[in-house]
């Protein structure tokens, strides 16, 4: 590992940073016996995580040519994790809301950001948020003012632009959304260019007391690319977050996605869709901590898997004592189109309270073979039916993401996907 920080730190960053190289020193990248890697394997990025992608150029022209990227007119743009003020627009950012980049916040005013960086994403267990911390290049600083409702949704797109030899782009993002503020914050990756890479980014949203913050997460990167991700959320009182998390392309992609429930009446909704196929892996690991009474969750994490792809669930409530009248559920639904796709998934309660209402689920199936045969009977043909029945369970999820053109642009993806890469498999 380089022993100079990409950032100048002095003060409290040096001993942010000097934290997160300690930590990953000792944790090391995750070996397959960790109990939280046992179905994920990423030591093939061993050789090259600690080495950071240098800076590179993209042109707005082949930004623009993918949907993904130009989805939404207010964007901020970060390629091998580097504002790119060029390819951003902000003007129409609503007052009260303060988009900088991470470097700059940094070296200009770095005070400000002492009691939010590293709050919601801990080094201590958690070996890529440790090197992210020792390493991020730059990032984005997103402040929503106090009873600012900000109408606008902002679009962070990561680029990546890999180079000849394989290396890693660690990103930051922050946002901290102030007293009854409202946001909605849209997070894609994408690539620009093939090659091996790994993109090891880590999202902080701080809540505070009846703010609300809605975060769209989704990773569409090449097939040589891997991603590691980490979103991390804290709760004061009556604070609430929506997550959305689709993970579409990678090689492989791992999200550690959750928040802290840290006041009464907070509230945290968080849905995923996954699709993968060929020789993907996808692994969610998601996480509710419950340390306050009266708070709800509710989660649902839906997979479409084809090939010989992997997919790993693994979700995780805690309601700590003292968090009386915690009501929590989670679910997890995974739909198999063909014989050698495999699906690991492990819901988890862990409850220190006797006042609270939790439930989960997770089921593993195939498509409905009666629901097939009623379409085909309506004149469908086979390829049409399938497809009608899995876009009805895809729809669970991406109806509900709030943001239209994001929306638009997912339907039509999934449709494609259907048609391009599962037409005529065996359901």
């Amino acid at each position: 590992m380089s022993r100079t920080a990409p950032v100048e730190a002095t003060g409290w960053l040096s001993r942010l940073r000097t934290d997160g190289r300690a930590r990953f020193d000792a944790l090391g990248i995750p070996k397959p016996t960790d109990e939280n890697w046992r179905q994920t394997n990423v030591q093939a990025v061993a050789p090259f995580a600690a080495t950071s992608a240098g800076p590179a150029s993209a042109s707005a022209a082949a930004l623009d040519a993918l949907p993904l990227a130009s989805a939404l007119p207010c964007r901020v743009v970060l390629v091998n994790g580097r504002f790119d003020e060029t390819l951003s627009s902000l003007s129409g950012l609503p007052r009260g809301v303060r988009v900088r980049s991470l470097a700059t916040a940094l070296l200009e005013s770095p005070e400000p950001l002492e009691p939010h960086l590293g709050h919601a994403a801990s080094v201590e267990n958690a070996p890529f948020v440790a090197l992210n911390t020792a390493l991020f290049a730059d990032g984005v600083v997103v402040t929503v003012d106090a009873g600012v409702d900000a109408a606008v949704p902002l679009h962070i797109v990561h680029v990546a632009l890999p180079g000849a030899a394989p290396a890693a782009i660690h990103a930051r993002t922050l946002v901290i959304a102030k007293d009854g503020s409202q946001v909605t914050v849209v997070e894609s990756f994408v690539a620009l260019s093939a090659g091996t890479y790994l993109t090891n980014a880590v999202t902080e949203i701080l809540a505070q007391p009846d703010a609300r913050v809605t975060h769209i997460k989704i990773q569409s990167e090449g097939p040589e690319g891997w991603h590691v991700a980490t979103v991390a959320g804290h709760q004061a009182r009556g604070a609430r977050i929506l997550s959305y998390n689709v993970s579409l392309g990678a090689a492989l992609a791992r999200n550690d996605i959750g928040s802290r429930l840290d006041g009464p009446g907070a509230e945290c909704r968080l849905y995923g869709f996954y699709l993968v196929d060929g020789e993907q892996h996808v692994d969610n690991h998601t996480w509710l901590d419950h340390a306050s009474p009266n708070c709800p969750s509710w989660e649902m994490y839906k997979g479409l898997l084809a090939g010989r792809s992997r997919a790993v669930f693994n979700g995780r409530i805690v309601v700590r004592e003292g968090a009386q009248k915690t009501d929590a559920k989670q679910s997890n639904k995974n739909l198999i189109l063909g014989d050698e796709a495999i699906v690991y998934t492990r819901p988890q309660l862990v409850i220190h309270a006797n006042d609270v209402k939790c439930t989960h689920g997770a089921t593993i199936g195939r498509l409905d073979e009666e629901s097939l045969f009623y379409l085909r009977t309506r004149g469908i043909g086979k390829d049409e039916a399938r497809n009608v029945l899995i876009r009805a369970f895809a729809d669970d999820v991406i109806d509900k993401i709030p943001v239209g053109a994001v929306r638009e642009i997912l339907v039509d993806t999934l449709h494609l996907r259907l048609e391009r890469d599962f037409r005529g498999i065996e359901a």
